[in-house]
């Protein structure tokens, strides 16, 4: 845990005005040399300013939903009437907003996280097999006017390629792009292409689970409900290895 993160989980805190005197002190202390805990409460304050009678949101500590309530129901000589079941109220509506809200920010960072994890995989995993390539293959694609290429980085280690395909147009309606296995015995079907613009297409494939040996590779515009074993549609490029 680093001196910082206490800042961080005591935003909430520090806006409800719930902070012990002396900790609120350092907290108010510390903000004008943090632009992000400025930003932060700038956002708690706004996005939880409508709760009635200005009451901001927090996580509650341990037992403190009962403590209130117990307070407003309990009171000695309090005739009952609408304002102490107004305050509970009030104050049950902060407390359930506040948590609603923390879990709410929790769970959109936790999916960030996850997301930003699996491309950081995703690329090292495509790194290691540029890294270990002993064979480049590669060949031109002529499409719609537009000049474009296949590059095959075969990794030893591993057994799968790394496929780059680029200058490709947007498939037309109904139709995909397709990338194939050239074995001894026919064509392997494998992933379909990604066609995005001016971006290439990163693929990585591992090799067809057939008895036959890989002799190549080629790629394909089939239609998007054709899932046969062996290719219908015009061929794009073809390698041999």
């Amino acid at each position: 845990m680093t001196p910082h993160d206490w800042y961080v989980e005591n935003r909430s805190a520090f806006v409800a005005s719930a902070l012990e005197p002396e900790e609120e002190r350092t907290f108010r202390d510390h903000l004008p040399r943090c632009e992000e805990c400025r930003r932060e409460i700038a956002r708690l304050e706004r996005d939880l300013g409508w709760l009635p009678m200005a009451v901001t949101p927090v996580t509650p500590p341990p037992g403190f939903t009962h403590r209130i309530v117990g307070t407003v129901l309990r009171r000695p000589g309090r005739t009952w009437g609408l304002l102490p079941w107004a305050a509970a109220a009030a104050a049950l509506l902060a407390v359930g907003a506040g948590t609603w809200q923390l879990r709410a920010d929790r769970d959109r960072i936790q999916a960030r996280l996850e997301d930003r994890e699996r491309r950081l995989l995703a690329v090292e995993d495509t790194l290691s097999i540029l890294r270990q390539a002993r064979q480049v293959t590669q060949t031109s694609i002529s499409m719609d006017g537009r000049e474009g290429g296949l590059v095959i980085f075969q990794d030893p280690v591993t057994h799968r390629w790394c496929v780059v395909v680029h200058g490709l147009p947007p498939a037309p309606p109904g139709s995909v792009y397709q990338f194939w296995f050239v074995t001894s015995t026919g064509m392997v079907r494998s992933v379909e292409v990604p066609a995005e613009g001016d971006r290439p297409a990163f693929l990585t494939v591992a090799m067809p689970g057939v008895a036959a040996p890989v002799m190549g590779a080629a790629l394909t515009m089939e239609p998007m409900v054709n899932r046969t074993g062996e290719p219908t549609g015009p061929e794009l490029a073809h390698v041999m290895f």
